[in-house]
């Protein structure tokens, strides 16, 4: 079973924009997120994948919000491997806590104009933790952790695009 959320974005709703940052990159339509049941690697991802879907729209959306417009490209992103490990199991590699999907952009007429696999794990998202947070030495698998995986994802998209 998948999940399918979707924010169309409006003008109205957008921060003012100036003219520089939209001449240097397209304009976002939309953000749309799928997950995929079968995405879940272990019983701690599940814990959190329920909010999955929303939390990477609005972390995208946050990265990008200078780029919104009534017209312009639809991101799709399809999530198709969650997982999350303590520190420990990833030192004994027992196990990693994984961000894995694919990003796809399309143009107003539906035309793919890109498409692209993203994966992120936590020793590489060290720099999202909040300060304070104990990095790759946790033992826990801490709501940090996810967060820093969706953070790092959604840098990465917007990073991406055109």
């Amino acid at each position: 079973m998948k999940v399918f959320h979707i924010l169309a974005l409006s003008t109205a709703l957008a921060l003012p924009v100036s003219g520089m940052a939209l001449a240097d990159a397209k304009p976002i339509k939309a953000v749309e997120v799928e997950t995929d049941v079968a995405a879940i690697a272990n019983p701690k991802a599940a814990e959190y994948y329920g909010n999955l879907a929303n939390d990477l729209q609005s972390a995208i959306l946050a990265r990008i919000q200078d780029r919104v417009a009534d017209n312009g490209l639809t991101v799709g992103v399809d999530i198709d491997e969650v997982s999350l490990a303590n520190s420990f199991q990833t030192a004994v590699g027992a196990q990693d806590s994984v961000l894995k999907g694919m990003v796809r952009l399309h143009d107003a007429e539906g035309t793919n104009m890109d498409a692209y696999e993203i994966a992120v794990s936590l020793e590489m998202v060290n720099s999202f933790l909040p300060e304070g947070a104990v990095a790759i030495t946790s033992m826990t698998d801490a709501p940090e952790h996810y967060k820093a995986l969706v953070d790092a994802f959604a840098d990465t998209v917007a990073k991406r695009l055109p």
